[in-house]
């Protein structure tokens, strides 16, 4: 909220009404939030919210069980509607009063120039909202990191042209709706393949395994542990790279594969590959298979990976939008994934599985949701 515009009064009795899911108010201190849109998000669930609305969640913020990081906070403050009239006489909204002043919480500078606390707003943040960002990240220099690493709950237009703006926008059924069709086709023929009991896994030049197509099933599975492999090493080696701070390109390139991600994390019509990205690595995937292996072995390990993809990229969808039970897989990778956003963003590069974070030492600390 700019400095220069009165805050809005609301009465207990008005705070307490918005306790539903269509609904729903909370308190930090005297300060009232509409958290209604960050129900579905939140990694804790929505029940964890709904038994707190109308309440002081102050205790929750600051922990234990988990301390909120800074940027779950700036976050919150996205939501920030007004502040909470103690000394009103039970009206629902009060007029902003020039009796009384409010103190407004103090907001804390970093070295790199970035409010945490305030809301987003052109007064604020370092970028143009109103003008596409591809064109302004490379600008920003040595506080692109931060900023980047900063989410907001807004979406991001990247380019000014509408075709290439829709072009970075995919639904979520784009991926099984192009890539299922091609899995099964790839399934039958390596089947078909192992099937003629010609293809032979060279160990030796003098000594082989031949492939019948029962071992079809472990190959398919091998094929999709590698592609979490892949999964692991494009995410942390290539969209987690730093760019460097004097290189205009290189940081508009890393905003435009990863970084608006990043910035705008719960932005639905970019959580998945467009499926033309997509088919550079599928196809990169393939072509290196196929010049290690024989037909009938690099495509069963082929059609296992690109299974494999297609499970990350809806798992990863799934894990910004579902609600998943409490104490289940989804849940707790949920979580850990939401914590690789906020707080930990040089961890926790798994999202399918946390398996390769333990070899590679990138495992988010344990701790309870938020």
């Amino acid at each position: 909220m700019s400095p220069s515009v009165s805050p809005r009064f609301l009465s207990m009795k008005e705070v307490s009404r918005h306790c539903t899911k269509n609904s729903c108010w909370v308190l930090l201190g005297t300060r009232v939030y509409d958290v209604t849109g960050f129900l579905r998000m939140h990694p804790g669930g929505e029940a964890l919210i709904l038994r707190r609305t109308g309440t002081d969640i102050s205790q929750q913020m600051d922990g234990p069980p988990h301390r909120h990081s800074d940027n779950a906070r700036r976050w919150l403050e996205q939501y920030y509607i007004g502040e909470l009239d103690k000394d009103g006489d039970g009206d629902d909204t009060q007029a902003p009063r020039q009796r009384r002043k409010v103190k407004e919480p103090p907001v804390e500078e970093e070295p790199t120039g970035i409010s945490k606390c305030s809301k987003v707003d052109l007064e604020t943040d370092l970028v143009d909202w109103n003008k596409p960002l591809a064109w302004q990240v490379g600008h920003l220099g040595e506080k692109y990191d931060a900023w980047v690493h900063q989410p907001v709950d807004r979406p991001i237009r990247l380019f000014e042209s509408e075709f290439f703006e829709s072009r970075t926008k995919t639904s979520w059924y784009m991926v099984p709706l192009v890539w299922i069709p091609l899995v099964i086709y790839m399934t039958w023929y390596s089947w078909s393949l192992l099937g003629q009991e010609k293809t032979k896994l060279h160990i030796t030049s003098n000594f082989s395994i031949l492939l019948h197509k029962y071992s079809f099933p472990a190959i398919f599975l091998l094929g999709m542990f590698l592609w979490s492999l892949m999964e692991y090493c494009i995410h942390r080696f290539v969209f987690h790279m730093r760019p460097p701070a004097h290189n205009y390109y290189l940081i508009m390139i890393h905003f435009l594969l990863h970084g608006q991600h990043h910035k705008s994390p719960f932005d639905g019509s970019r959580l998945v590959f467009p499926p033309g990205l997509a088919s550079f690595v599928v196809g990169t995937f393939y072509l290196t298979l196929r010049a290690l292996f024989c037909e009938g072995l690099a495509a069963s390990l082929f059609v296992g990976g690109l299974f494999g993809y297609v499970v990350y990229d809806m798992i990863h969808y799934y894990l910004h939008y579902g609600s998943p039970s409490k104490d289940s897989y989804l849940y707790n990778l949920k979580a850990y994934h939401v914590k690789h956003h906020f707080e930990h963003q040089t961890a926790g590069f798994g999202i399918t599985t946390k398996f390769w974070d333990h070899p590679f030492n990138t495992v988010i600390p344990s701790e309870e949701a938020f």
